[in-house]
């Protein structure tokens, strides 16, 4: 993940002149995570360069390079740190087309390692795209795989608009084993698959279905996508697992061409219950395929708490969660 991410900043930078990377750690360093190693060196500290520790300097100088034409693709070191500069996203950049009537866009990509998978706790674990899915002018985006995330963050770059990009930090180096409640090891060694060298996009707002089934539906991204999968082959249940990719814009086509099959859906996500994006997702499979649910729509989630740190593997949602879910599910009768 980390080498596809890489990946498609230099064919980007490559490509186009006018994109920049910056942000915490990012130039001389390559960033905490090493996906921006080497570019530095490639490009020039003129267009990868380090930035201050202020989250809402990082954002705010973005917009303003993007209102004189240029394409930032800043790092926000962990999705934790984004809070200094939700200002700047909302009221800013998420609103400059409209307040100039078109005059100025904002093109920008803010990339954040989100979610848990390093035991790094509250400030270094968070999964907060429910706030950004809810602002209007900002399209949210969190891949599963590499070939995903090479595609879609050049798809983000080259979007006229600001695209909220956040990558799963278990499926850095790896993917997580979906199959076990906590691992071994923080990295699972099964392969996530090759990524094509050059430049290809994959759609924003385009959801795929990563494993076909008839008896429910489950809507998932990142790496509960793989937990999903791992939960329906524990269980032997013919789940239909869809990776969502874009929270914004949404695939609602596919999502309700699936319930409306399977009848059943659940849905998964790492942040919590209260007001996550699952809410939204639930309410809309319920205005859309009402007269084909057969069952309650459940979610499983992170739970309602501070985010723990030793015991972040049972504060996840694992297979044993998702699989019994999808169990109960089957038990509900029209």
């Amino acid at each position: 993940m980390i080498e596809a991410v890489r990946s498609a900043m230099d064919v980007s930078m490559e490509r186009d002149g006018d994109v920049v990377v910056f942000g915490e750690d990012v130039g001389y360093f390559g960033g905490v995570f090493r996906a921006t190693q080497g570019l530095q060196q490639k490009y020039g500290t003129h267009r990868c360069f380090d930035a201050p520790i202020s989250e809402s300097g990082i954002v705010g100088a973005a917009i303003g390079m993007a209102a004189y034409g240029l394409k930032p693709c800043i790092e926000v070191q962990f999705a934790d740190y984004v809070y200094p500069a939700f200002d700047q996203i909302v009221s800013e950049a998420a609103r400059i087309r409209y307040r100039s009537n078109g005059q100025f866009t904002a093109p920008i990509v803010i990339r954040m390692p989100s979610g848990g998978g390093i035991f790094g706790g509250q400030t270094h674990s968070q999964s907060p795209e429910a706030l950004f899915t809810h602002v209007s002018g900002l399209k949210v985006v969190i891949p599963s795989n590499p070939y995903d995330a090479k595609g879609l963050l050049i798809s983000s770059i080259e979007d006229p608009d600001p695209v909220i990009f956040f990558e799963p930090k278990r499926l850095y180096n790896g993917p997580f084993d979906g199959h076990h409640d906590r691992p071994i090891t923080p990295w699972s060694k099964h392969e996530l698959g090759d990524v094509p060298e050059g430049h290809f996009t994959v759609p924003l707002g385009k959801a795929v279905v990563r494993r076909e089934g008839s008896a429910l539906t489950v809507l998932a991204y990142g790496t509960m996508v793989y937990v999903a999968q791992a939960a329906a082959e524990d269980t032997g249940i013919d789940a239909e697992v869809i990776d969502l990719r874009s929270l914004v814009p949404l695939d609602l086509e596919t999502i309700t061409t699936s319930v409306k099959k399977t009848g059943r859906c659940i849905i998964v996500h790492e942040a919590t219950l209260t007001s996550g994006f699952g809410a939204e997702l639930a309410a809309l499979v319920q205005e859309q395929c009402f007269y084909h649910l057969e069952a309650p729509i459940a979610r499983v989630t992170g739970w309602d708490t501070p985010y723990p740190h030793a015991q972040e593997w049972d504060y996840f949602p694992g297979p044993a969660r998702v699989g019994q879910a999808m169990i109960e599910a089957l038990e509900e009768q029209p």
